[in-house]
């Protein structure tokens, strides 16, 4: 069989290909991270005098993912269901040519009164914290960016869109501000997920029956794996959870938060940055965001891309869940198996998009004369909002309410008519009710900014700790 054959390099996944995430994931990391909770258990086993003390040696020497063929190994699996059964084959054979003493005694030991969900289960979520800790690092450096794009921006005017319109004014800190909120929002349900990602050991049916002969050797079953959770710096489970998947389904969920907020921000740049509109642009880099046939064009790929991973994510969270919802027995009949998958395409999807993120947001260009023209487009109706509270009143006369029909048909005929509201308005109010000067203030989009500066201050200063790179 040609390895390459069936190696997947990422062609047809352009926003994982390449990142640190994808290789912490690879079926080489894998294979590595069961080995690890191998070797790890056989050190525990040791020190609690249930195996000899060369085992671990022995073990150690031949757990090297290098050492194993992945293709052979995947094509095995299909024989019982889960790639560590042909793996544990391989690594006691392994062991056995090794040119140690004990080797026969130590291949024994190997897996001594653990299972193979033990195993796959323990060795995802190694995984998964190791990727985890890459992820963590790009989002504070994408949220240290954006905390800096927040502060520069502070006063810069721009137009807030709700539903595609424009609506009234705000500041473009506060939209970097806002991206802030969700990326340090994600960052840190991903960590606290992270940090809770317990160990799975229950033996064959999750009474940890195989492992009741310790008890006076050296430690308890449940102590012996609190120590193997130790050494693997995964938390210590309460209890076996084999077929109570929520901390799988808490990790899939985290995972899609990042990728959720990293989606927002990219929606937002790839709206701004249309030619029409010119409010930001990516970061130019050498051969990237070219297009086959157009020269001219400057695609903002890494949005594109960020976009892709998070329109992606929901369909493995919703996996991760109705496996979890579909669990049976001691044992899951197929939704275990198909956990696998999706959870990894969830980290290499959120790692992806965090590295990304991270490289956007340190390099986006912000276009402050493209803002005010696109403000400029709606002119003082961009403020009619505050006209109508403070302006309604004064034309009111003896009919309480009547003020804010007749602001309102003003802001109407500057629509239809294309005649300025500061001209209407001065016409139908008398100066001595609204002064020249006032009027002009109450024109004055950046005026009209409510509390963007406060907002900022508050969701900076709130990750500002965490964001620090």
């Amino acid at each position: 069989m040609n390895a390459a054959d069936y190696a997947d390099f990422g062609l047809l996944s352009p926003a994982t290909a390449g990142t640190a995430a994808s290789r912490l994931t690879s079926d080489s990391q894998f294979i590595q991270a069961m080995l690890d909770v191998e070797l790890e258990w056989v050190r525990v086993l040791a020190g609690a005098g249930y195996v000899g003390a060369e085992v671990p040696a022995a073990v150690e020497a031949a757990a090297s993912a290098g050492r194993y063929d992945a293709a052979g190994l995947a094509g095995r699996a299909q024989g019982g269901g889960n790639p560590l059964i042909p793996l544990l084959a391989d690594l006691r054979a392994e062991i056995r040519q090794l040119p140690l003493p004990q080797t026969a005694a130590a291949a024994a030991a190997v897996h001594k009164g653990a299972t193979s969900q033990d195993i796959v289960d323990s060795a995802l979520f190694l995984m998964a914290r190791r990727t985890v800790q890459v992820i963590g690092a790009d989002l504070r450096a994408a949220a240290a960016a954006l905390a800096r794009l927040a502060e520069e921006h502070r006063g810069t005017v721009t137009v807030a869109r709700t539903l595609t319109q424009h609506s009234l004014p705000s500041t473009f800190g506060l939209k970097a501000a806002n991206w802030l909120a969700g990326v340090g929002q994600a960052g840190l349900r991903l960590e606290e997920a992270a940090a809770s990602l317990p160990l799975q050991w229950g033996g064959a049916a999750g009474t940890m029956a195989a492992l009741t002969g310790l008890a006076g050797r050296g430690g308890s079953p449940l102590g012996l794996a609190a120590q193997l959770a130790g050494r693997l710096g995964l938390a210590e489970p309460v209890a076996p959870w084999q077929t109570n998947r929520l901390p799988a389904t808490a990790l899939a969920a985290a995972l899609a938060d990042v990728l959720a907020a990293a989606g927002k921000v990219a929606n937002d740049v790839l709206l701004l940055s249309r030619p029409e509109i010119g409010e930001l642009s990516e970061p130019r880099a050498e051969g990237r965001g070219v297009s086959s046939a157009m020269p001219q064009k400057q695609n903002p790929v890494l949005s594109v891309l960020i976009r892709s991973a998070a329109l992606a994510a929901p369909g493995h969270l919703a996996q991760v869940q109705a496996a979890a919802g579909g669990a049976v027995d001691e044992r899951p009949d197929g939704s275990w198996h198909v956990e696998w998958q999706a959870l990894r395409q969830l980290l290499r999807l959120a790692g992806g998009a965090a590295a990304k993120l991270a490289e956007l947001a340190q390099g986006l260009s912000v276009h402050r004369d493209r803002m005010a023209a696109n403000l400029a487009l709606t002119g003082p109706l961009v403020v009619s909002e505050r006209i109508m509270a403070e302006v309604a009143p004064l034309l009111d006369g003896e009919a309480p309410g009547a003020g804010k029909t007749r602001v309102q048909a003003l802001v109407n005929e500057s629509l239809s008519t294309g005649a300025p509201l500061a001209d209407l308005l001065r016409a139908a109010v008398p100066a001595e009710a609204l002064p020249d000067a006032r009027l002009a203030e109450l024109l004055d989009p950046a005026g009209y900014t409510g509390q963007s500066d406060e907002l900022i201050t508050r969701i900076t200063s709130h990750f500002k700790e965490w964001s620090c790179p």
